[in-house]
């Protein structure tokens, strides 16, 4: 089985909880998570064998990140501890679900990546890394040049967040040698919509979704490019051309960890399974439908995710 190497943030995410009658007093549930982190542990779930490379705080929520992944059967051996403290999200849900994030990241564990932190992958392994761990100086930049030093396959989710770089045009300057790194291993980007629609101004990339994957592949040389599109399923460009799939219906309770959950079904089918793209993509979709259903970022097992998709 090839062993599935993610790098990525691991922060706790503040999800408000219930009302307090005392008007100086809210409620929140603290509850470990971040993009790379949600997708190493969906993996995990679906039977894959995951490392997870990150830096981890030296503090209690640090301790509670780090029992989360080896709870879920996520090895931690590659991973870094700090003294330094673990980076919060504070979620904001709107009426239908739909999540969005204000960040707390100043002094935190994640972004203080060296080189010699970094650990050497053996050659068969899958690198998946991504979101807000390659934009974020200073570690971004050890991230990168560790990337270009690799050969291995890989993946890359894009993951944008205004709320961290507002600068669009300079969002656009950072992502853009991360896709030519990932072209240059044959490698998978994978993106939303909504990614590629707050870039589309500084990108030149079309917006109409199987124009963008196609050009996506072609201009930076991937092995394949994908768009999640919500609601509306995914699409996706390989050696096998263009493919749509739709997206399963769902009772959405929240979409926190869908795209983290979607990466991980994708890959879980693309790489652990070899199933062709348009399957791996169905079996990405059906993962994220039944993350919404449930509240934050809970993924399926394998088993949940068979019946589901039977």
């Amino acid at each position: 089985m090839t062993r599935i190497v993610v790098c990525g943030e691991a922060l706790i995410d503040l999800v408000p909880g219930g009302r307090s009658t005392d008007t100086r007093v809210s409620q929140w549930r603290a509850l470990a998570g971040g993009g790379p982190f949600n997708t190493a542990v969906a993996l995990a779930r679906l039977g894959a064998e995951v490392q997870f490379v990150g830096r981890l705080g030296g503090d209690s929520f640090g301790a509670q990140v780090r029992s989360h992944l080896e709870a879920n059967g996520v090895g931690t051996r590659l991973s870094h501890t700090t003294e330094e403290a673990t980076s919060l999200a504070v979620v904001s849900l709107d009426e239908e679900g739909r999540a969005s994030y204000t960040f707390h990241f100043a002094g935190t564990a994640n972004f203080g990546w060296a080189r010699g932190e970094l650990p050497t992958l053996a050659g068969g392994d899958w690198l998946h890394l991504g979101s807000i761990i390659t934009v974020v100086a200073p570690g971004a930049a050890s991230l990168l040049d560790w990337v270009r030093d690799g050969s291995g396959p890989m993946s890359f989710d894009v993951n944008v967040r205004p709320s961290v770089i507002p600068d669009l045009a300079a969002y656009w300057a950072i992502v853009e040698p991360w896709l030519a790194a990932v072209g240059a291993r044959g490698g998978l980007v994978k993106g939303s919509d909504e990614d590629f629609h707050h870039l589309a101004a500084f990108s030149g990339l079309p917006t109409e979704p199987e124009a963008l994957v196609a050009a996506l592949r072609e201009r930076y040389g991937l092995g394949w490019a994908v768009l999640t599109r919500g609601p509306d399923g995914a699409v996706g460009a390989g050696p096998e051309g263009v493919v749509v799939v739709p997206s399963p219906p769902v009772a959405l309770v929240d979409t926190i960890g869908a795209g983290d959950t979607f990466m991980a079904g994708l890959l879980d089918g693309l790489v652990v399974r070899g199933l062709p793209l348009a399957e791996a993509l169905r079996r990405g979709a059906a993962a994220a439908a039944i993350v919404c259903g449930r509240e934050g970022a809970d993924p399926p097992t394998a088993a949940e995710l068979d019946a589901a998709q039977r």
